[in-house]
């Protein structure tokens, strides 16, 4: 897939602008969505976060907005610094990439990513969600970064290998169609 720098970043760029919506709409709707309504007696989740004045974010109600923004740059550098570098040297100490079917590679990387970058979000929201308005308490901390990982890394996995990641193949192949068919063509003239 990506064959240099700029095509690692924009690879990353485009996986993580759909994953950080995925997982605040799953944060928000799916794990925490019965509860907002039930403390802001709504009928949506919606119009729950508008009522209580946001999403509780380091201390405070941000907007829904601020809370993707912050993700998605947390996101981002974790996955340009460690995700994707460490994933593909992980996934290439089990499988050679060389001789390997390129779709187990790929799942090997995907799932190498999820391993890494699910636990490292779920730490960093432990720190972000923290329910700062009653003290702070490491165990506290840790607890919750565990009840994060057990609801985020199903999600996490299912999400990236089924849906994310063809999604994402499939535009980068389409914004970087004139480099592929020219490493193809010089590939072919090379066998030839």
């Amino acid at each position: 897939m990506p064959r240099n720098q700029f095509q690692r970043m924009v690879f990353a760029f485009l996986t993580v602008i759909v994953t950080v919506h995925a997982f605040v709409f799953f944060s928000l709707y799916v794990v925490n969505g019965s509860t907002l309504m039930e403390v802001n007696g709504t009928q949506s989740v919606l119009e729950a976060i508008y009522k209580q004045g946001g999403v509780y974010m380091f201390g405070t109600y941000v907007p829904i907005w601020f809370v993707v923004i912050v993700e998605f740059v947390l996101a981002y550098c974790l996955e340009v610094l460690m995700g994707s570098p460490c994933s593909f040297k992980l996934a290439s100490k089990i499988f050679n990439p060389k001789d390997t079917h390129p779709v187990i590679f790929e799942s090997a990387i995907i799932s190498a990513t999820v391993g890494l970058m699910c636990p490292a979000m779920s730490f960093i929201a432990a720190f972000l969600y923290y329910p700062y308005y009653s003290g702070f308490d490491i165990i506290n901390l840790l607890a919750i970064w565990f009840k994060l990982v057990c609801f985020n890394l199903p999600f996490a996995f299912f999400s990236q290998m089924f849906f994310i990641q063809p999604l994402i193949r499939k535009v980068f192949k389409l914004l970087f169609r004139k480099d592929i068919k020219k490493r193809q063509t010089a590939a072919a003239a090379t066998a030839a």
